[in-house]
């Protein structure tokens, strides 16, 4: 591991500016974790694998799996294992990911999403009043706790496509957390900054000093209660977790939250489940090249949204504006922000567990139709709409009332291209940074349940798709995503971004960058970000000149700058191996060999 080491001591020489991030729940656009600071990234060539991970430890351990003929997937679970211990303010075993696999062959869809306890229901975010509660009152505490379903997941999918025994892949996680790792500058930030974790005894224990301030960056943080979980998953599988004294732990400290407390019982751990889905694709031409684009189907939105913005500008002709100066300009920008509006309306009006709600017309597809998005094209005009209404796809009726805006916080990606053709793109998350701030066992637990809508119904009554319901899966904006080329089945890159309702704006970004503009993954990384929640015209602050966003107010738009902290990790394809990026904004690195 001292590569690894290696690298983080060159992440904590130059990342001691970071900026503070913004409070939680604030806004539906606020970003929900800071970066470290901009940190230019060189990208990285390799021949035979390639790990993309949002810290260095993380991507080595990915890489030692690799290196010892593991499979992607057996590399996933071991970076999901340490990123647990050095980046536990945006996943881990407490929380679940989506995972998108490629055996060479077939596209696969793993949902580790987490669910709702069996005693929850659609009232569980209104007050006594039957008004929504402010968002972090619901977060803190036990109420927004989901049943977590990371490990189970990861646990199917190694039993189908793992190479190397269960137990080793725990072992670079175990060795940390028992040796310890330095607090990287983007954690200590994080932890400066946050006004609730403190709170919990255990968490205040670990990560802060006597007087109440953070550990500084740099610092060696051991975790020897995690340590002696990792080592019962590695001997028991995702039973020690989901069943015993470390399952009571859990249900405890939900249920016996003195302020919030939640409902999650010992039958919802033993009887999670994770899924296997058929993964949504579609078709897209960029540079004379076709292309399938393979995302995750609900309760993932992010495919379905990317796709309709990409499919969107490609009606409206958007492939005819290059970048101005090596920026996104201000024609080309209108177009995006405009797609994006009518992508996100149709996001709030129709997507959800598909084991609770129906897709439009019975099929998800339908919203990706180019005649369906030809449609919609013809809604852009020369003035920003501000906000867009939901479409009809041919065949569907609204059952529904469109889901308000509200926050949508954290996540990690990780990229990966192994040396026997499997490659997989995996976003992973305990929702909020730090989640629900409740630490059992030297893990955090997730808040995943505050992405359902806290809203129920309209003034109406129609019921809003994504309303809390015993056992759904919350709706998700998280969006892996794999690209092929159409005519020979190869993979062109693995990619995705953590950061709230904004990674379909990040990872849509990547796309483009890569597949149209010609960048290659590094260079598409380092654009700047945009996009719009179908609302504000949201832009990277300082990273537009003035006269682009002069441009957007002109057509009409409501322009706001403000940070846009995504955290790209792209693998793309070469024919001498695989070229790497990683988001400047964050600490990630790509490894292999």
């Amino acid at each position: 591991m001292i590569r690894a080491w290696a690298l983080l001591a060159a992440v904590l020489l130059l990342g001691g500016c970071a900026t503070a991030p913004p409070v939680p729940g604030r806004a539906p656009d606020a970003q929900p974790e800071a970066a470290s600071r901009f940190e230019a990234k060189p990208g990285w060539s390799t021949r035979k694998f390639a790990v993309a991970a949002a810290n260095p430890l993380a991507a080595d351990a990915g890489s030692r799996m690799l290196k010892a003929g593991g499979s992607a997937v057996d590399a996933a679970i071991a970076v999901q294992m340490v990123l647990t211990l050095v980046e536990p303010q945006s996943s881990g075993i407490g929380g679940g990911a989506f995972l998108l696999h490629h055996d060479g062959h077939t596209v696969e869809a793993f949902d580790g999403r987490e669910t709702a306890p069996v005693g929850a229901d659609e009232k569980l975010f209104l007050n006594r009043g039957g008004k929504p509660l402010p968002f972090d009152h619901a977060v803190v505490g036990g109420r927004a706790v989901g049943v977590p379903g990371v490990v189970r997941m990861l646990e199917m999918a190694h039993r189908q496509h793992g190479r190397l025994p269960w137990a080793r892949l725990f072992e670079p996680a175990i060795e940390l957390a028992e040796r310890g790792f330095p607090i990287s500058p983007r954690l200590h930030a994080l932890l400066a900054a946050d006004p609730h974790l403190k709170r919990d005894p255990a968490a205040r224990a670990y990560f802060y000093q006597w007087h109440g301030g953070p550990r500084p960056a740099g610092t060696t943080l051991r975790n020897p209660q995690l340590a002696a979980v990792l080592r019962r998953l590695a001997a028991e599988g995702s039973k020690a977790l989901h069943e015993g004294d470390i399952a009571r732990a859990i249900v405890a400290k939900v249920r016996e939250h003195p302020a919030n407390p939640g409902r999650m019982t010992l039958a919802d751990l033993a009887g999670y489940q994770p899924k296997k889905r058929p993964p949504i694709c579609h078709e897209h031409r960029a540079r004379g090249r076709d292309y399938r684009v393979c995302g995750f189907p609900p309760p993932g939105s992010g495919a379905i949204a990317v796709g309709q913005i990409l499919g969107i500008l490609d009606a409206v002709r958007a492939q005819a504006l290059p970048l101005d100066e090596g920026l996104p300009g201000a024609d080309w920008l209108h177009l995006y922000l405009e797609a994006s509006r009518l992508a996100f309306a149709d996001r709030a009006q129709y997507v959800a567990d598909p084991d609770f709600v129906a897709p439009p017309a019975g099929r998800w597809e339908s919203l990706l139709e180019p005649q369906y998005l030809r449609q919609r094209a013809q809604l852009i005009g020369k003035s920003s709409m501000k906000v867009a209404r939901p479409g009809t796809p041919a065949g569907a009726h609204a059952r529904f009332a469109p889901s308000a805006q509200q926050p949508e916080y954290g996540t990690s990606h990780i990229s990966i291209a192994d040396a026997h053709g499997n490659s997989l793109a995996m976003t992973t998350t305990i929702e909020a940074q730090f989640g629900s701030r409740l630490m059992v066992h030297g893990f955090l637990l997730n808040n995943q349940l505050t992405d359902f809508s806290f809203v129920p119904a309209d003034a109406d009554g129609r019921p809003v798709a994504n309303r809390v319901q015993p056992g759904k899966r919350p709706r998700s904006s998280m969006a892996p995503t794999l690209v092929f080329d159409k005519a020979s089945g190869e993979l062109v890159l693995s990619g995705g971004s953590p950061g709230g309702a904004l990674i379909v704006h990040y990872t849509a970004k990547a796309l483009y960058g890569v597949l149209h503009w010609g960048l290659n993954a590094q260079r598409a990384a380092d654009l700047p970000n945009f996009g719009s929640l179908n609302g504000p015209s949201l832009l990277e602050e300082r990273r537009f000149p003035r006269s682009t966003v002069d441009a957007l107010r002109e057509r009409g738009a409501e322009v706001r700058e403000q940070p846009m902290t995504s955290g790209l990790h792209v693998i793309q394809k070469r024919p001498d191996g695989y070229f790497g990026g990683a988001d400047p904004r964050r600490e990630g690195v790509v490894v292999g060999d």
